[in-house]
């Protein structure tokens, strides 16, 4: 039978060991994971992108249920009825080209480009076209809260992408 992959639960906060442990046992392993910029410097700066799952592609004819099941750190492979669950090899190869660009514009952003209170313009989505006043930096997320200028004094929150947003060009 062909290694598959498969979802393995993992303990609370414990994704990045259990990935590590497969890893030195030999496994191949995929730990889906974002790199952030907490508010606090010591909190954790990787992120786990489906906490308490972490994937790993093995032949489960050679190496058994139960191995992921008595293994530190883990509680078992995800499985429907009684059959661990095969993820898709296509979903794995789409997830990690989308980690990898999250992870690449997150290395790219600038620093607390906008303060409260600062007017900013919205570029794309839903909301494009329209002005904001921005609101603040939303902690442990890539998002922030804006306050949307709406049907004149009203200000209506809504969260964004900080890569939606910019500075309006002053006019002469």
């Amino acid at each position: 039978m062909p290694p598959h992959w498969y979802a393995v639960h993992s303990h609370p906060h414990r994704e990045e060991s259990l990935a590590r442990y497969m890893e030195e046992s030999g496994l191949e392993v995929f730990y889906p994971h974002l790199r952030v910029s907490p508010v606090n410097p010591r909190s954790r700066r990787i992120r786990a992108y489906f906490p308490g799952y972490v994937f790993v592609r093995a032949d489960l004819e050679q190496t058994g249920h139960s191995l992921f099941q008595w293994m530190p750190f883990a509680t078992g492979l995800v499985s429907f009825g009684g059959e661990p669950a095969i993820v898709p090899d296509s979903l794995i190869l789409s997830l990690k080209a989308h980690l990898e660009r999250l992870n690449r514009a997150e290395a790219h952003a600038p620093a607390e480009p906008f303060r409260k209170g600062e007017e900013v313009q919205i570029e794309t989505g839903p909301f494009a076209g329209y002005e904001a006043i921005f609101d603040a930096h939303l902690p442990g997320r890539e998002r922030v809260r804006v306050l949307l200028k709406f049907l004149g004094e009203r200000r209506v929150p809504l969260e964004l992408d900080p890569h939606q947003l910019r500075k309006p060009t002053q006019s002469s």
